[in-house]
């Protein structure tokens, strides 16, 4: 139960993940999605509305840069992620630190797989999902054509309640 700080993508990426999404479901993998495409930069059990209305404040002059989804990838942690890695250039770690900038002390519980240092930008194509499945979404998948994205909003995505708060419109 967590509530992300994230990036939603423009329409043409937005579609070229779920496509993405199903070739996985094709190949049996759970893709099942209660939130759109999107790249997480920063998770904590509660971001309270003051925290909210700081973000919206500070990041409404941010300028954020295109992304590019360009490796198909997975990391281990409590449950296996199929993804696509984010190219993190300077300008995406400038967003990244000023969105934790302003979460610094306001936040409950932040997740240290998003802290600045710890971070690896990606879009999650599949989670929980077993070596077996891992190994079939990469032959569903391989080879991924790059995905060039503008970032569409900035949000909170509730997990507790499966709302999406919309912060800043880009």
């Amino acid at each position: 139960m967590a509530q992300g700080v994230v990036l939603t993508f423009d329409p043409k990426a937005d579609g070229q993940v779920r496509d993405l999404w199903a070739k996985l479901d094709a190949a049996g993998l759970p893709t099942e999605r209660k939130f759109p495409p999107h790249l997480t930069l920063a998770m904590a059990t509660d971001i309270p509305a003051r925290t909210r209305a700081a973000l919206k404040s500070d990041l409404r002059m941010l300028a954020v840069p295109n992304i590019g989804l360009e490796a198909l990838s997975t990391f281990s942690s409590t449950e296996n992620v199929l993804m696509l890695a984010a190219v993190t250039d300077g300008e995406l770690l400038a967003v990244h630190s000023a969105v934790h900038d302003v979460l610094a002390g306001r936040v409950r519980n932040p997740s240290a797989y998003y802290l600045p240092g710890a971070w690896m930008a990606h879009c999650t194509l599949a989670q929980g999902v077993t070596r077996e499945q891992m190994v079939a979404g990469f032959d569903a998948l391989f080879p991924v054509t790059p995905i060039r994205v503008r970032a569409r909003q900035i949000a909170v995505l509730d997990t507790t309640n499966d709302e999406i708060d919309v912060l800043v419109d880009l």
